[in-house]
């Protein structure tokens, strides 16, 4: 689907003078307003407000729309863009439908809670438009599914938002990995300290005049209102998310996957903890997977290695040769006992980011896929939703990548998925 081919035409003409400012980022330049990407803002709590501060500061972009279906926090975002943006017209929703009704909106940005996030998406791609989407990725493994035959059945573009995916130290990283710093590498631990707050006791009441709670839930199954579970905290339900994992997963796998590409997964073990209060995402849990040629193992705590406990997050790759140990900003490489921080030998080989938001605008107008693309985010995704699903069921279950279903197990496989709420699916 194509829509204003004359804008589209500017916006690829613009595509040269974005490449020049993605090599020099520290360059200013003032903007005509016909190339101009035109973007809108779903979701404007927490990540969401993050987006808006970050697309209307780049000198590409007009913001023209924002939508939340709470009015608190839709008049804070207008606030927030009314200081960057002082001569803004953009208009405000309640239903993102309406936003995606409007044909001279180029793109959108997705910061709802986890469960909306596939729909919004896709109906994004077949009214015209690319999507910058707020990880995870999706709720389940078949959304995620639908979302990439989207993505190419209307040929648009997708950026996840990983932003630490931006950021040098994870380039280094992979140019070494890649480069054969620590050699084959076999064995992967990833790992995230913290437990959800203890949520609760529920107080169930009516929902403020000021939020449309109806629609909040939307896909979701149908719950009586409770603070507890709405906004920052849904996290912590599983009918909306996956807890502190699954908030974490990607931030973390990101750089795994982008390394060494993990193939051919065959098994998940994971074991947990509920966690205390009226939430039910876990506690803890611990994840043991199997690919071809490679152990990758999730825990809750830091693993047993040289440097890790001190560290709340992190990656550490075990090859042949060595030990490759890195979190968001660091890396330490062990090589025959002499730790190191890079290994000058090896050269960098990766183009460095014009900032992740910036990537996503040069690609929506060069019509090139992102550095996290969607066909990218959806196999790094995918495990930390079949980890789930092996905690949810207690067992052990072995896992089909070639036809992406488990293997002799009907109650995983009906997991992989989970029906809509009547009324709310919108595809």
């Amino acid at each position: 689907m194509t829509r204003h081919p004359n804008r589209r035409d500017f916006l690829k003409q613009g595509s040269a003078a974005a490449l020049s400012l993605a090599l020099f980022p520290s360059l200013k330049r003032t903007v005509a307003p016909s190339d101009k990407l035109r973007v809108a803002h779903i979701g404007l709590n927490g990540m969401g407000t993050n987006h808006l501060n970050w697309f209307a500061r780049l000198p590409e972009v007009d913001v023209v729309g924002l939508c939340d279906l709470d009015e608190t926090h839709l008049s804070k975002a207008l606030n927030t863009l009314q200081a960057i943006q002082p001569n803004t017209t953009a208009k405000t929703y309640a239903d993102f439908r309406h936003l995606l009704d409007r044909t001279d909106i180029d793109a959108i940005t997705c910061a709802t809670p986890d469960h909306w996030h596939a729909q919004i998406a896709i109906m994004a791609f077949q009214a015209g438009k690319d999507v910058y989407g707020e990880k995870p990725l999706s709720y389940s493994v078949r959304e995620g599914q639908k979302m990439l035959k989207a993505v190419n059945r209307y040929d648009r573009i997708f950026q996840l938002g990983t932003q630490i995916h931006a950021g040098d130290n994870y380039h280094r990283v992979v140019e070494l990995i890649r480069g054969g710093a620590i050699g084959n590498v076999h064995t992967v631990r990833l790992w995230k300290t913290g437990f959800p707050p203890v949520l609760g006791p529920a107080t169930y009441q009516t929902p403020p005049a000021t939020l449309n709670w109806d629609m909040w839930q939307g896909p979701a199954p149908v719950s009586l209102y409770t603070p507890e579970r709405c906004h920052f905290t849904y996290r912590y339900f599983l009918d909306y998310s996956g807890g502190v994992f699954q908030d974490f997963w990607c931030h973390i796998a990101d750089v795994v996957w982008w390394a060494i590409n993990p193939t051919g997964l065959k098994r998940i073990s994971a074991k947990g903890a509920a966690p205390e209060g009226i939430g039910d995402a876990p506690k803890w849990i611990d994840i043991d997977y199997e690919f071809d040629n490679l152990s990758l193992h999730w825990t809750s705590t830091p693993p047993n290695v040289p440097g890790a406990e001190n560290r709340g997050i992190g990656a550490y790759f075990e090859g042949d040769k060595g030990t490759l140990l890195c979190d968001y900003s660091t890396r330490e490489i062990t090589i025959n006992g002499v730790v190191m921080n890079d290994i000058a030998e090896i050269p960098i080989t990766l183009e460095r980011s014009p900032g992740h938001q910036q990537n996503f605008v040069d690609a929506v107008k060069s019509r090139r896929q992102p550095e996290s693309n969607l066909a990218y985010a959806r196999q790094m995704t995918m495990p930390m939703h079949l980890g789930l699903i092996s905690y949810r069921l207690g067992q052990p279950l072995e896992w089909n990548a070639r036809k992406e279903k488990f293997r002799y197990n009907a109650d995983a496989n009906a997991m992989l998925s989970r029906e809509y709420r009547k009324g709310w699916d919108l595809l």
